[in-house]
């Protein structure tokens, strides 16, 4: 039977550096490379700085992923393999912010939204992952609108800022620097803009967006050629880039440490690292990067059990909504092509029978509609009961007697992805 499996690393067994190898990034290569697998008929891919997971829809699903996973060469201890019922409760727990490493944060669930968009105009997801993904998003609203798991809520941006302060005090009188002006760099300088600060420096390599994003947040622009001269300066440092490569690199930090005597404090939140590692070799230099905020999230968590609870609450009822919802579509698709296989054996019995009649008599408009009646209501006599019974076998959850009747009328075939000139024809959008 075809179902969603899914392959998920995230923050709770993977570190920074096993995260960053298991691809380069590039978000519409591997979707292609999914859906290129003939056993493959949806897939879709979440990936966040502390998270990668991977969503497919096959009759084999876990074979597709384990050999995914082979083909990179990463050991099995950091991934988790989910079936059908797994898959689904995880991606409603990671909507509500129940995964994240800061629990109840707001940024996953438009992540999820933006990654799920971008499978869904590649046409790689189809009807199984468009209900889950929808219902996701529908619950990720509905727990932040019905519980406080977000009500002052931290984010990694925000977290980041928090380990800034509990390493150097208090930053009222400390230079900062952020690197990067795309959604995770904002978030930082939104949440430095909250702080008693009064030295926030902004640097991107575009320096017009960096301008804009200083004067909206109360810092100051600097040139991306200008971060040398600014390591020398500054107390702290946040980098959250998109860069595929170090912004900072060893040499460029250890020249600026020659010619300073205080404290450089490095915080590395982008995904792939902005910061080169062995810097953290370097006299005087303190660098943290993602795994360093699991210790935030402890003290987060402490404050958000309660909340947790009543979000699970929600999650649970919303989950047996859309088990009960995936029962029906796949009852309603099996109705759907024995009504079609049947209709379309009427029709040519019908006319069959109208031609023999003709070689004897004129048949008329009430002779054909009489006989076009009598055929429909044989039809759907025969299939009422039977429709009666698959309609329960799936309220129920009988799969043995749904499959029963997916090969009885070859309904599995017709699921079946093909492959034309050696292009992937998608799977029917369907549950089976």
């Amino acid at each position: 039977m075809t179902e969603i499996s899914s392959m998920v690393i995230t923050h709770s067994k993977a570190t920074v550096e096993e995260m960053e190898e298991v691809w380069d990034g590039d978000l519409e290569y591997i979707l292609r490379e999914l859906y290129a697998n003939e056993l493959v008929c949806e897939c879709a891919v979440l990936k966040t700085c502390n998270r990668i997971e991977i969503y497919v829809v096959s009759p084999k699903g876990s074979s597709v992923l384990f050999q995914f996973v082979k083909k990179m060469g990463l050991s099995s201890n950091i991934f988790d393999f989910f079936d059908h019922e797994e898959s689904i409760m995880h991606l409603l727990r990671l909507s509500c912010g129940l995964e994240s490493m800061i629990i109840g944060e707001d940024q996953i669930l438009g992540q999820i939204k933006d990654l799920y968009q971008i499978a869904k105009n590649l046409g790689t997801t189809g009807k199984m992952l468009d209900t889950a993904f929808s219902k996701a998003i529908q619950v990720g609203k509905r727990v932040r609108t019905e519980t406080g798991i977000n009500r002052g809520a931290l984010s990694i941006a925000s977290a980041s800022v928090d380990l800034a302060e509990d390493t150097v005090g208090d930053l009222k009188n400390k230079m900062v620097l952020v690197i990067g002006t795309g959604e995770m760099g904002t978030l930082v300088t939104r949440a430095l803009s909250h702080r008693d600060i009064e030295l926030m420096y902004i640097a991107n390599r575009t320096y017009a967006t960096a301008k804009e994003l200083a004067d909206e947040m109360g810092g100051h622009a600097v040139h991306f050629d200008q971060i040398n001269e600014n390591l020398k300066k500054a107390d702290v440092i946040i980098s959250a880039t998109g860069a595929p490569h170090f912004v900072l690199r060893h040499e460029q930090v250890l020249e600026a440490m020659d010619s300073r005597e205080k404290e450089l404090l490095l915080i590395d939140i982008a995904n792939p690292r902005d910061i080169d590692p062995s810097i953290a070799d370097i006299p005087h230099v303190t660098l943290y990067n993602i795994d360093n905020l699991r210790v935030i999230n402890e003290k987060n968590l402490e404050h958000r059990l309660d909340e947790a609870k009543k979000a699970q609450v929600i999650i649970d009822e919303e989950y047996d909504l859309l088990i009960k919802q995936y029962k029906r579509q796949r009852a309603d698709h099996l109705i759907s092509e024995m009504y079609a296989q049947l209709y379309q054996v009427r029709s040519q019995e019908k006319e069959r029978a109208l031609n023999k009649l003709s070689a004897y008599h004129t048949i008329g408009k009430v002779e054909n509609r009489i006989i076009d009646d009598l055929t429909h209501s044989i039809v759907n006599k025969i299939i009422a009961e039977p429709t009666k019974v698959i309609r329960n076998a799936a309220q129920v959850g009988d799969d043995e007697m749904l499959d029963m009747v997916s090969r009885l009328f070859d309904i599995q075939k017709k699921t079946e992805k093909i492959k034309i000139k050696g292009e992937p024809i998608p799977c029917s959008r369907n549950l089976e």
